[in-house]
């Protein structure tokens, strides 16, 4: 399945990409997220628990960045595992531009699931994986956003861009990248492997 979706964060596109490349940040912003580290080798490691539905699960997995072009975006390529519950592995690639107010994130990913997650009805998994997305936006922009009386390069803000339509493959897929990077998904470019 692919998807591409787009989002405002309030804050200057350098201090997004500092985010999106601090596992600190990343592990505040994510859903029930219990820990991102960075690897030796330059990978990252996540374990994520969450619930959608009858379902819960405890992701754990890896990701890769790759075509690093900072602060302009990067590939990701993710695999991951959720033991019965099910697994996702894909690509995807985000980028950052400026905006009046803040930075445009936008992101354009494929991926495979399996498992119970992919038998999940999807109004369930919607509800599910449109909340962990907005849950990630808002506590990055929270974590990012200027204190008041900081001065941004750009005017006022502007307003949220609007969403494209989601489907319920898409869905599932945001779900479970929502869970385990968004990243993304986050949801979120770069190379994730769980």
């Amino acid at each position: 399945m692919d998807i591409s979706h787009t989002r405002f964060v309030p804050a200057p596109r350098e201090t997004v990409w500092e985010a999106l490349n601090d596992p600190e940040a990343l592990r505040a912003c994510i859903p029930g997220c219990e820990s991102f580290v960075r690897e030796a080798d330059g990978t990252w490691s996540a374990t994520v628990a969450t619930k959608i539905g009858p379902v819960s699960a405890r992701f754990a997995g890896r990701v890769e960045l790759a075509d690093v072009d900072a602060p302009n975006g990067y590939t990701l390529k993710f695999n991951g595992q959720g033991g019965a519950a099910g697994f996702a592995s894909g690509s995807a690639k985000v980028t950052l531009a400026p905006a009046v107010g803040g930075t445009t994130l936008s992101y354009t990913a494929s991926a495979q699931i399996g498992g119970k997650l992919a038998q999940i009805g999807s109004r369930l998994v919607d509800g599910a994986a449109a909340k962990l997305a907005d849950d990630f936006f808002a506590r990055l922009s929270e974590r990012v956003a200027p204190t008041a009386g900081a001065d941004l390069a750009t005017p006022a803000p502007a307003p949220l861009l609007p969403e494209t339509p989601v489907s319920g493959t898409w869905v599932r897929y945001a779900a479970i990248a929502a869970i385990v990077a968004l990243i993304l998904w986050l949801a979120t470019t770069g190379g994730v492997r769980f």
